[in-house]
């Protein structure tokens, strides 16, 4: 897997949650919405963390979960690593 994309986390995190999602994906602005609002706790976004390492194979730090904030900002973030490998 080269990228991790929008449709990807959404993916992930129903699937981590194990909750039907009720966001609205299409709208830009739930890029930019921060986690809390959308739902996810940090709980949540840990699962997300450790699902995409086994997923992608790329190492994501616990500490990299407050920086992953939006989910425009996991996206960057995991994409970044992956280019960085």
């Amino acid at each position: 897997m080269s990228q991790l994309t929008l449709d990807d986390l959404r993916r992930i995190l129903e699937t981590s949650s194990g909750v039907v999602e009720q966001t609205d994906w299409a709208d830009p602005a739930t890029l930019d919405a921060p986690f809390d609002d959308l739902g996810y706790d940090s709980l949540a976004l840990l699962e997300l963390a450790a699902r995409v390492q086994q997923e992608y194979e790329v190492r994501i730090p616990d500490d990299a979960v407050s920086i992953m904030k939006t989910p425009r900002l996991a996206v960057d973030y995991v994409n970044q690593r992956l280019a960085d490998r």
